[in-house]
């Protein structure tokens, strides 16, 4: 039964190691820019553009994390330290959008970027002190 359990350990771990190494680096350096762009590192330009006319529809530029919904457009940016506005944006049959990267940014791709917070892991917690 042991060594059954262990060849099943070690098949798991080439299969994975053998995924791992199908990465190339442009899949590696889309997936740290694309974590960049989530923690507001990449300004972006993002238009949205009238398939019909040629027309801009919308225009959105800064420090923006764009998440696609299919038939909306939810564009979360950062104007300040701590100040972050999102923007919900229908999109219809005839309207597309472009998001341009308007700045080059360094990420490395040979390295997976793992970004931590610990304000995330921890609960915010009210201190209350006596009698209520």
């Amino acid at each position: 039964m042991k060594i059954k359990k262990t060849t099943t350990i070690i098949a798991a771990l080439l299969t994975t190691t053998a995924l791992a190494g199908c990465a190339t680096n442009a899949d590696k350096a889309n997936e740290n820019l694309s974590i960049a762009a989530d923690n507001f590192e990449v300004q972006r330009h993002i238009v949205g553009v009238n398939g019909i006319t040629g027309e801009y529809a919308f225009e959105v530029v800064g420090r923006c994390s764009i998440n696609d919904q299919g038939h909306q457009l939810e564009v979360t940016c950062r104007h300040g330290e701590n100040e972050y506005r999102k923007h919900m944006i229908g999109l219809s049959d005839n309207t597309f959008y472009v998001a341009e990267q308007l700045d080059a940014i360094d990420v490395s791709v040979y390295h997976t970027r793992i970004i931590i917070k610990p304000e995330t892991l921890l609960p915010e917690l009210e201190l209350q002190t006596g009698k209520q």
